[in-house]
């Protein structure tokens, strides 16, 4: 089982690493510079808005289907034409909603199309995660692996040949780079389907009233914390877009530095898919996770560190080597959003550790909490710095978070303070800034000076003691 589980943890990993950072930083950073960053500052918020009620989607019926799934494997067949009814119920539900909120806040009519097809988008992409559960349920993780990026890949292929295919008269506009979109999803959630119909020997949809319910009151708890959780992690957009008079400009500068963040989260959050599993099974057997726990703080907080270091040290050389426009503003927001890296870090630590343990309604405080100091923040900040005061609003509200569920899981879990790591860490961060200044005054090229300093923070994390050869080994005991 530990083999199986290693095996195909790096094939998720290693089809992820290939496939997503192309997306993000070829075809995304390509159609924005094509499209020019108002237009994309427009298509930025408005899929940010509409991610905003996606809780309407899925309401968390996946994660209660993969864990139910993955213990009873015979339920399959039973459940999985009910589900199918619910999710398409909730995705009409969502659909309307969307499209009367973005109404009420005043989109236009070309707004409102370009909407529709986003929520369009929303909807298939959270179908697709839905059929996923269940591959990922009957433990064809190879298979669920080799899904997770085909609409990525099918999108980056019509991208590739609209973008550099000279097969178009006109530049790529931003309702065809929607479009393209909305294509890859389709045959992605059709082929998903196809395969996940012969596993559960579907023969025809299912009206169930009373399963409806039931799960719908099982997964409450879950869907509260994603909505409040998404509000203050996705609202930034939406509001300097709606808040502005060149609202659609200042929310293209935020996504260029934005972008960037939220690829390097995509590391942390398939390192909590793999620490949730092995906290829910600590958990249930009465293991101590005080050491997973400080094994993943230590893994995950080391290249944060350095990654932040570094965006704030060659934000504008980083900024400037993927965009042509904008490139001052984009940097300056660059260098402040990335110290959310950190606070993500700690929140897909603790926060799955506490989800493991079932606090949610602890969580759901914490995120409520979080969504209202997000919200005044950018009201107060927006008007006056524009798209650095959205960012400095992501950066507060995110440690402000990442501080409380750390000290929410100190007391329920009665960890030691560790004061031996708190020292170390203190070393490593005034280590690594002062390698970075000095590859900053040293190095003309900086390129090769963000390269030593990349490798000088990781030796050091090494040094100080922070991290370990065998960290890596002991935390897949755990798997």
């Amino acid at each position: 089982m530990q083999k199986t589980f290693i095996k195909n943890l790096a094939l998720l990993l290693a089809l992820n690493l290939l496939i997503k950072p192309f997306w993000v930083f070829g075809i995304e950073r390509e159609v924005q510079e094509v499209v020019k960053t108002e237009n994309y500052g427009l298509y930025f918020a408005l899929f940010n808005f509409s991610f905003l009620l996606n809780i309407l989607l899925d309401f968390g019926i996946t994660n209660f289907n993969n864990k139910n799934i993955a213990q009873n494997n015979h339920l399959i067949t039973k459940h999985f034409s009910s589900i199918l009814v619910l999710k398409l119920m909730l995705g009409i539900a969502f659909m309307v909603v969307t499209l009367l909120a973005g109404m009420l806040l005043g989109y236009n009519s070309d707004q409102i199309h370009l909407l529709t097809m986003m929520g369009l988008n929303q909807f298939l992409a959270f179908m697709i995660m839905y059929l996923r559960s269940n591959l990922a349920g009957l433990h064809l993780f190879a298979t669920d692996s080799i899904i997770s990026v085909l609409d990525r890949s099918l999108m980056i292929l019509f991208c590739s040949i609209l973008l550099w295919g000279n097969v178009l008269d006109h530049p790529m506009t931003i309702e065809l780079f929607v479009y393209t979109q909305t294509f890859s999803y389709f045959l992605t959630s059709i082929i998903t389907l196809f395969i996940v119909m012969r596993k559960a020997k579907f023969t025809r949809l299912k009206w169930n009233y009373p399963f409806f319910i039931l799960i719908l009151k099982k997964s409450l708890p879950f869907a509260i914390l994603v909505l409040l959780m998404t509000f203050y992690n996705r609202v930034d957009a939406v509001m300097l877009e709606r808040m502005l008079p060149d609202g659609a400009l200042e929310s293209g500068i935020y996504a260029a530095a934005y972008r960037v963040l939220d690829s390097a989260n995509m590391f942390s959050f398939l390192f909590a898919g793999l620490l949730l599993p092995m906290f829910a099974r600590m958990l249930r057997y009465k293991e101590s996770v005080e050491q997973l726990v400080k094994l993943a703080f230590s893994i995950l907080i080391t290249p944060a560190v350095v990654v932040v270091v570094a965006s704030l040290l060659y934000s504008e050389d980083v900024m400037g080597m993927l965009y042509k426009q904008h490139v001052a503003e984009s940097a300056g927001v660059f260098s402040i959003i990335m110290g959310c890296f950190v606070a993500t870090s700690l929140t897909y630590i603790f926060g799955t550790l506490l989800t493991a343990n079932g606090n949610l309604m602890q969580l759901n405080l914490m995120a409520a909490s979080g969504m209202g100091l997000n919200l005044l923040l950018n009201i107060i900040l927006i008007p006056h710095y524009k798209a650095i005061g959205a960012a400095y609003s992501s950066v507060i509200t995110q440690f402000i978070t990442a501080l409380l569920q750390i000290y929410l899981a100190q007391r329920i879990f009665k960890f030691r303070v560790n004061y031996r790591l708190l020292v170390q860490l203190v070393i490593f961060v005034l280590s690594v800034f002062l390698i970075g200044v000095l590859c900053k005054n040293l190095f003309d090229d900086w390129l090769k000076g963000i390269l030593v300093l990349l490798l000088g923070g990781t030796l050091s994390a090494f040094a100080i003691g922070l991290l370990h050869v065998k960290s890596i080994f002991r935390i897949m005991k755990y798997g």
